[in-house]
């Protein structure tokens, strides 16, 4: 197994094919040309392997699939224009109508639209289990379970999945695994190692790291990731560009440095909360009062940036002048990014287009690149709003 360094920097990079370019190039061409037509033969039927039209591959997109497979000891991979394109091909690759899925409790909102209400049209059914409880799981389960959808930690409250039971279980029924391993990265989880058969990734989070990109990941197997190139990738045309996709290579160069440093600060800034008398609950996967910590060191080697508090209070103008008032803290969804956001709950209360069954007074916290002293002076000055 190549090291993780190899992995970041070399991996997938044939300077020599590019006139020795340090960073690989932008190939930014729809088409790819060929010299006679048994040529153009051959090359249409190595579309999997080899450019021939950048809907399905791309030069600089290939060096991005080698790199994410490698980091998350896959055989292969795609890349997706979104996290949620990626988990919507893995998902649908895996049911027909007439199946059913199992699906944790609280996913990612569009994991859990795409289930319930687009696939629900197609005659397909999805219970939704507390996965913390294995059995609960292995209850649902009927004659026409096809999948098992995971999401540990899911990325509102942080409740995880003994991944390695579940999986070697659904393994056993011929059941298929898809796991949402956004929180973690390849490099603080692998699922594939406990038994996963597809991991999924929103990319437009720790992976770009620079919050200027949109893009997904799907890590599994050359057969699966083959069947899922020829039916949903190709048929759907959730290609990514090739810009994009430099970018990804881009943040990947420094996924390492900026996800220890995130988790180094992360961790004074919890230890700080968890003692905060303003501060009703911490919802952190390596939090001391986590009930699931013992099973986050088990399989997880990093906790990132991304966590939950709820205030101590029952005044929803509270939790806005809290909010309102903290300085470093930017008002905005997604996460893994250098800058540190917040988004809280109670934005979705009283909102037409969105719902949430989460508490008014819960926040969802990301810590970006500050030093751990502002981060924690900005809380300061924000909880003497309540």
């Amino acid at each position: 197994m190549e090291s993780l360094s190899h992995i970041l920097n070399h991996l997938g990079e044939e300077r020599e094919n590019y006139r020795n370019a340090v960073a690989p190039p932008i190939f930014q061409s729809s088409n790819f040309c060929f010299k006679t037509v048994d040529d153009m033969r051959k090359g249409l039927e190595r579309e999997f392997e080899d450019p021939f039209y950048t809907r399905g591959n791309n030069p600089t997109v290939e060096i991005l699939r080698k790199k994410m497979a490698a980091l998350e000891g896959a055989e292969d991979a795609l890349i997706f224009s979104s996290g949620s394109t990626a988990i919507s091909a893995a998902v649908i690759n895996s049911v027909k109508a007439g199946d059913h899925v199992i699906c944790v409790q609280k996913p990612y909102s569009w994991t859990n639209k795409l289930l319930n209400t687009l696939l629900a049209r197609f005659g397909v059914e999805t219970t939704m289990v507390d996965a913390r409880n294995e059995e609960e799981v292995f209850a649902a389960i009927k004659g026409n379970t096809t999948l098992i959808m995971l999401e540990s930690p899911n990325s509102a409250t942080f409740e995880m999945q003994d991944l390695e039971i579940i999986c070697t279980e659904a393994r056993k029924r011929n059941i298929r695994t898809v796991i949402d391993n956004s929180y973690s990265t390849p490099l603080y989880q692998n699922p594939i190692s406990l038994g996963a058969d597809i991991v999924c990734h929103s990319a437009s989070k720790y992976i770009g790291g620079h919050s200027d990109v949109v893009a997904g990941v799907l890590c599994s197997s050359s057969e699966i990731v083959r069947s899922i190139f020829e039916g949903e990738f190709m048929t759907l045309g959730g290609n990514i560009s090739p810009f994009d996709a430099w970018l990804l290579l881009r943040g990947v160069r420094t996924l390492q440095v900026r996800l220890d440093k995130v988790t180094a600060t992360t961790k004074i800034v919890i230890e700080y909360l968890e003692n905060h008398p303003k501060v009703d609950n911490v919802f952190y996967p390596f939090a001391k009062q986590n009930p699931q910590l013992a099973l986050a060191e088990k399989q997880m080697k990093g906790g990132g940036g991304l966590f939950s508090l709820t205030l101590k209070t029952e005044d929803i103008k509270k939790v806005e002048a809290f909010s309102n008032s903290l300085q470093l803290f930017l008002l905005a969804c997604s996460w893994g990014g250098y800058e540190s956001l917040q988004f809280p709950q109670c934005t979705l209360y009283g909102s037409a287009n969105y719902k949430t069954s989460l508490p008014f007074n819960m926040i969802r916290f990301y810590i970006g690149l500050e030093e751990p002293e502002e981060i924690i002076e900005d809380f300061e000055r924000a909880f003497a709003q309540i």
